[in-house]
């Protein structure tokens, strides 16, 4: 059992947002306003580089000298890197189905034909592999939240599909980054997530020496979509440390 003690965030701390693969700023309309009542938000795209290092790189002059990091997916994957690179700048974290291993080659070969296919037109069936419907819970408004995947998706495009499924590709183990990570930081899980399961975000909240694991119930992949008002309520709490302790279960 790990006990996750939170300190008090500075008045006003900015909050650093970004979003997942393929995804824009509406993968975090339900939290915006919320989150934003109270400090400034600064939104991120992933889709700025083929590397998680060039991406961290084109985001550092961008980022205040100190901020909370709140990340899905991808760009969990990024909020590691600008955890490497900047340790000293971040106070807290929170990673929403984020898997710190690196792509193995055998699914990475096997994506390269999706590279060929959303470059041709089908970007929506390209779409469908990489978040299949089975991936959010079996709910009223599955339908609802996969398709505003697929508008987000579609207008991103191919160009940046590219570049997120090369960011993806190449992430390298975050194991070691995430051992040395000494900030309050809460993992947040969909219970009925298929890509990145329960298992995995315990063994990334585990490896965490302040890691906190919450998962939401009713939730898949997208947490923050398909039960915005739990996720939100986790995160306002969790960005003002108004949770003395917190058990990793």
């Amino acid at each position: 059992m790990s006990v996750l003690v939170l300190t008090e965030p500075a008045a006003n701390e900015p909050l650093v947002l970004i979003p997942g693969f393929m995804a824009d700023a509406r993968s975090f309309m339900p939290q915006l306003a919320k989150l934003g009542a109270d400090r400034p938000v600064i939104l991120l795209s992933p889709g700025l580089g083929d590397t998680l290092e060039k991406i961290a790189a084109t985001i550092a002059p961008h980022l205040p000298p100190r901020f909370a990091l709140v990340a899905h997916g991808l760009g969990g994957n990024i909020a590691i890197e600008i955890l490497r690179k900047r340790p000293e700048a971040v106070t807290r974290v929170a990673l929403i189905a984020t898997d710190p291993l690196p792509e193995t080659p055998q699914l990475a070969a096997r994506q390269e034909a999706l590279l060929v296919a959303a470059k041709t037109g089908h970007l929506q069936a390209c779409m469908a592999q990489m978040l299949p419907l089975s991936a959010l819970h079996e709910a009223p408004w599955r339908d609802e939240v996969m398709a505003l995947v697929m508008d987000m998706a579609e207008n991103l495009g191919p160009v940046q599909f590219r570049r997120h499924l090369r960011v993806l590709q190449r992430r390298p183990d975050q194991q070691k980054t995430l051992r040395k990570v000494h900030v309050p930081t809460m993992i947040i899980a969909g219970e009925s997530d298929t890509l990145i399961p329960r298992r995995r975000a315990e063994f990334l909240a585990a490896m965490m020496p302040q890691g906190c694991l919450e998962i939401i119930r009713e939730a898949g992949h997208l947490p923050q979509l398909e039960q915005p008002e739990a996720v939100t309520k986790v995160l306002e709490t969790f960005l003002a440390g108004r949770l003395p302790t917190l058990m990793l279960r």
